[in-house]
């Protein structure tokens, strides 16, 4: 059989979380009159970009690091339909079963109907971006199935009815005593005198999630990487519970974007370097999983592979905007990022927040549908210089900035610019012209309406006191290729 998802199409509206109700203007707005949100955030992302730090300068070949991981990337990227069919033969060769999903509607009926297939009325959940992406526990609650997120930060954000905000720490806009109330309200068995010191907070969730891991037959996770060269996945965590989910349950479902698959086993040691110290500033990730199909008596005896594309071959058509897909969420240019920082991850609206998100969520839904998060950014490249496999996000926004739709005043205003540049007596009256902004202008720095909206977040350059044109018709006389000047020895 040909394996074949259909022409490159976006991810579908109504379902998942990639699109958000607001504007990013107008969501950051509001999230900036929030002191006690950047505070979190900036303690949170000051601390990462410490750890990250430190043990990135241990590494005298981080560069060459990058290097490769960056080029293992775009390998996969220039032959993806060849190594996601040899993944799938490696899968089920091993005892697996492998599943094509077009899309999040596709992804969710799938995994409901394995679910319900099992009779079970409960799942447990490894963190897990694609099913964010997907809507996915809400699918499962829609067919009367109780997920239960056993990441803390996961557990944290679904027990308060919220919503992630960070990539790999999800509940970063909270804080101790914020966690402290939600567990209070929401979570089954807890203590009265529940105290927000950490450790306390911890072992409150182990006892919880305990019981909910030796009792539960399935499971649903993602999947950081998958080698095609043998059908292995892995997941890579730091609390544990990722391992209990991959092992305990009969049943393990993984949902994972086609994007992350790797050719070999040795590529997955460039990753595997690169991934702890641009995320969670560690050497090695705690815990990392690798499991390949189905092994009779030891560890889940069903396994099922649900490869999601929901906007992901649109992404690979475009030939700029496929480096996006590189990204292997360590979330280190959220940590970097000044407007991540000062606003937040949900300002964003969708699950990828950030400089990442703001290139990834318009490619998978269309630039149209999240037109403002392009322009989510000044621009100052510190996502580029952090991001490990280096995926230059600068300049993807500034593509698809290009792609985005303008206002009509914009479009206007850009036309008659062009038509001004290409004749040059009416550029040489508009470079008059604008001195007299640093007059008219707020404090001399800014335009009059209705150009206000666009110095409005900005300052105006200073115009030069004297223009080139100025310059050159003021120039000494210049004598012709072999005359002597009257300053030469010839002319004396």
């Amino acid at each position: 059989m040909t394996t074949f998802l259909g022409m490159p199409v976006t991810a579908p509206r109504g379902v998942g979380h990639l699109r958000g109700d607001q504007t990013f203007p107008r969501a950051a707005r509001d999230a900036l009159q929030n002191s006690q949100l950047r505070r979190n955030l900036r303690h949170a992302t000051t601390t990462i970009r410490g750890k990250s730090g430190r043990v990135i300068a241990e590494l005298p070949d981080w560069q060459s690091l990058r290097d490769a991981g960056s080029g293992i990337k775009a390998d996969v990227m220039s032959r993806l339909p060849e190594l996601l069919v040899r993944l799938e033969e490696r899968v089920v060769a091993a005892g697996g079963v492998v599943h094509w999903a077009a899309d999040a509607n596709e992804a969710n009926a799938i995994v409901t109907e394995l679910v319900k297939a099992t009779g079970s009325e409960r799942v447990i959940k490894v963190k897990s971006m694609a099913t964010q992406e997907i809507g996915l526990n809400e699918a499962l609650e829609a067919a009367g199935i109780t997920p239960v997120e056993t990441d803390l930060a996961e557990l944290i954000v679904q027990l308060g009815d919220d919503k992630p905000s960070h990539i790999l720490v999800p509940a970063i806009h909270r804080n101790r005593s914020e966690i402290r109330e939600i567990f209070l309200r929401a979570m089954p068995g807890v203590d009265p005198a529940l105290t927000d010191d950490p450790p306390v907070l911890a072992a409150a969730a182990r006892r919880y999630l305990r019981e909910t891991f030796l009792s539960t037959r399935v499971a649903v996770s993602g999947a950081n990487f998958a080698i095609a060269e043998t059908g292995t996945l892995g997941v890579v965590e730091s609390e544990g519970n990722g391992r209990m989910c991959l092992t305990l349950p009969d049943t393990l479902i993984t949902v994972m974007g086609i994007e992350k698959v790797l050719p070999t086993w040795r590529d997955l040691e460039v990753f595997l370097q690169l991934l702890p110290r641009a995320s969670t500033g560690e050497r090695m990730n705690p815990y990392t999983t690798m499991w390949t199909g189905v092994t009779p008596g030891d560890g889940p005896q069903n396994f099922h592979l649900v490869l999601l594309d929901n906007g992901r071959s649109a992404v690979l058509a475009d030939t700029v905007g496929r480096s996006a897909l590189h990204c292997i969420r360590c979330s280190a240019c959220l940590n970097v990022c000044p407007v991540y920082e000062r606003t937040g991850g949900h300002s964003y609206g969708s699950v990828y927040p950030g400089p990442i998100g703001a290139v990834l969520s318009p490619q998978l839904t269309g630039v149209a549908d999240n037109a403002s998060l392009p322009f989510a950014s000044s621009l100052c490249g510190a996502c580029f210089d952090a991001c490990p496999v280096k995926i230059d996000i600068p300049s993807l926004l500034v593509h698809l900035r290009d792609k985005a739709p303008h206002p009509v005043a914009e479009r206007a205003a850009m036309a008659a610019a062009a038509r001004i540049m290409d004749r040059p007596r009416w550029y040489a009256s508009a470079q008059r012209a604008a001195k007299m902004a640093r007059i008219a202008g707020r404090r001399g720095r800014g335009l009059p309406p209705p150009l206000s909206g666009w110095t409005a977040g900005r300052d105006l350059p200073e115009f030069p006191q004297q223009t080139f044109r100025d310059w050159w018709a003021q120039r000494p006389a210049v004598p012709p290729a072999g005359e002597p000047s009257s300053g030469s020895e010839e002319g004396r």
